[in-house]
Parts: structure tokens; C-alpha cells; sequence
């Protein structure tokens, strides 16, 4: 999912807590680990709502 959004894997969680998207369940890595689930449509939908590279949302509320 890191990489479809183009960010680093440890920033994932990070940037999806930013966006409101919460998890939508655990499972398991191939090495056992528990992993974080998110719905895929939610996540894509917010990716495609994010302001593009050099974006000025700064000055959307003046």
C-alpha cells in the first residue's frame, strides 16, 4: 500500500491517521506479525483527494 501511495512504509499509518481512515481490521504477515487491515476503496478515494505535489492548501482558509 506504501508504495501505490508513494510514500515510505514506516509513514503509512502516519499519513492514513491524517487522512481519517481507520483501521479496518488486523491480520497476520507471512512471518506471523500482526499486521494493520484498511478498506482499499477508503484509501484510494483519499489518495485521490489529496492536493498534488506543491499544493498551497495554506491558503484555502484566508
Amino acid at each position: 500500500m506504501a508504495q501505490e501511495l508513494g510514500i515510505k512504509p514506516n509513514a503509512a499509518r502516519g499519513q492514513l491517521s491524517r487522512w481519517g481512515i481507520r483501521r479496518a481490521g488486523t491480520g497476520s504477515s507471512p512471518a506471523g506479525r500482526i499486521t494493520a487491515q484498511y478498506d482499499a476503496d477508503e484509501v484510494r478515494d483519499a489518495a485521490a483527494r489529496r492536493p498534488g505535489r506543491g499544493a498551497r492548501t495554506d491558503l484555502l482558509n484566508k
